[in-house]
């Protein structure tokens, strides 16, 4: 448990916004509110809590206050872990290829709500996704199924369902900035989506934890602009500074198939939510929220990319052309002393080191397999694959260079050319996301 803060005021807003001295109510302590799910959403809000004053604990599988599981905690481990907390704000999900939906949006989300009413938590905001209650994708029906089991429980509830969310740190801001930073700006097509900013959205689950008991309310959180996802990529490519370009059209055939086979950040699920749009009317969030979400470009515009922001747009797309041509480098290590070079050749050097007959060609062999190893790494995304490739050819430079000096001056850089392999495998490295 968290120490409690000092006493704070916490405001609760009309409608149509203002605060009267007499909605305004005083807690004895700081507001205790447990965040689950810390990632772009959960961050962002835990951020601003802390800010108003409130005792925050963030609950995650990555930098969190408490390390948690959705997919296998029960109600009984969440009623522990909620037990003299007042606010709930349910920030977990995940949009994936082969993503287990029902373990962390459905059954997971249901222990917790189970969790926080059994541990008399007194509001629960769950933050779900717009289209939930239509169902028309396995994340969508996994949402709907948490938020039908939230609104039978006895505790106040509302449920949040924002559309395209916009702010750095974003895995859709990220993706569509990358390929805003294209040459040619992919035009995917798809239906309208009204993106809201990260902002915008935070200070809607701030109001809604102010807002007076009983609580039972559904909101699309939505910006007041609906847009293709061309005009959003143009808003970022804007922000970015990169200037006007041109668009491509992508055909659909060719999304799909990316889909299928499962390449890059396009799933089945997130082509049939392109394709259907994610769109709705703002007033409904202005009547219950009390104000009007900005413009995203508005947003952008308050803060300004940095050069940062800028190499990660241009670096985002480049990743899997980088680790295929860093994984074609170990595998021609591998290949190319089996199949095309004599093995007399390749055992020359390690008689240096007192390798001959037998010894030397397993040392070769070994040698490839472990070159081969390391680009099938490569292949599969194995975490930290680049860095065993990195300590695999400083030992390779390092026994070069003490029974083979000439080799620095070869005139084909043979060992030169291991310092632009080692730059390309450390930038590989660090363009590797964080464990989830």
């Amino acid at each position: 448990m968290l120490p409690r803060s000092p006493p704070m005021p916490l405001h609760w807003a009309w409608p149509y916004g203002g605060v009267s001295h007499s909605q305004t109510w005083i807690e004895e302590a700081a507001m205790r509110v447990m965040i689950v799910g810390g990632g772009f959403i959960g961050g962002h809000l835990a951020g601003r809590l802390r800010a108003e004053g409130c005792a925050v604990t963030v609950a995650g599988r990555r930098s969190a206050d408490i390390a948690c599981d959705l997919a296998r905690d029960d109600a009984t481990v969440w009623t522990e872990r909620l037990c003299g907390h007042d606010a709930l704000v349910n920030c977990a999900g995940v949009l994936a290829a082969g993503a287990d939906y029902d373990g962390v949006h459905a059954q997971g989300a249901i222990a917790l709500f189970d969790g926080a009413a059994r541990a008399g938590v007194a509001r629960v905001v769950q933050i779900s996704a717009l289209g939930a209650s239509e169902g028309t994708t396995a994340y969508h029906r996994s949402k709907r199924a948490a938020d039908e089991h939230l609104t039978k429980l006895d505790l106040g509830w509302a449920i949040v369902r924002p559309s395209l969310v916009v702010g750095r740190g974003g895995g859709s801001t990220a993706l569509f900035s990358a390929l805003a930073a294209l040459p040619l700006m992919p035009d995917i097509g798809g239906g309208m989506v009204q993106p809201i900013a990260i902002a915008d959205l935070v200070d809607a689950i701030w109001r809604l934890l102010q807002r007076p008991l009983p609580m039972s309310l559904v909101v699309d959180a939505v910006g007041p602009q609906p847009m293709r996802i061309l005009d959003l990529m143009a808003i970022l490519r804007h922000w970015l500074g990169l200037g006007v370009a041109s668009s491509l059209p992508v055909p659909r055939w060719m999304l799909r198939a990316v889909a299928s086979l499962g390449i890059g950040p396009v799933t089945r699920d997130s082509l049939t939510m392109l394709e259907a749009g994610n769109a709705a009317p703002v007033e409904p969030f202005v009547t219950a929220l009390g104000f009007l979400p900005q413009p995203v470009a508005q947003f952008l515009a308050a803060h300004p990319a940095t050069h940062g922001d800028v190499l990660a747009a241009r670096l985002v797309p480049m990743e899997p052309a980088l680790r295929g041509l860093l994984a074609a480098v170990w595998l021609a290590g591998g290949l190319v002393p089996l199949l095309l070079t004599p093995m007399g050749r390749n055992t020359h050097l390690l008689a240096r080191l007192g390798l001959t007959g037998e010894a030397a060609i397993g040392t070769v062999w070994a040698g490839s397999l472990a070159d081969m190893t390391v680009a099938l790494a490569l292949i599969l995304r194995c975490r930290g694959a680049a860095l065993v490739g990195v300590a695999l050819m400083v030992a390779y430079s390092l026994i070069l260079a003490a029974i083979a000096p000439e080799l620095w001056g070869d005139p084909f850089g043979a060992l030169v050319k291991n310092l632009a392999v080692l730059g390309l495998s450390l930038a590989i490295n660090a363009m590797e996301k964080p464990r989830a």
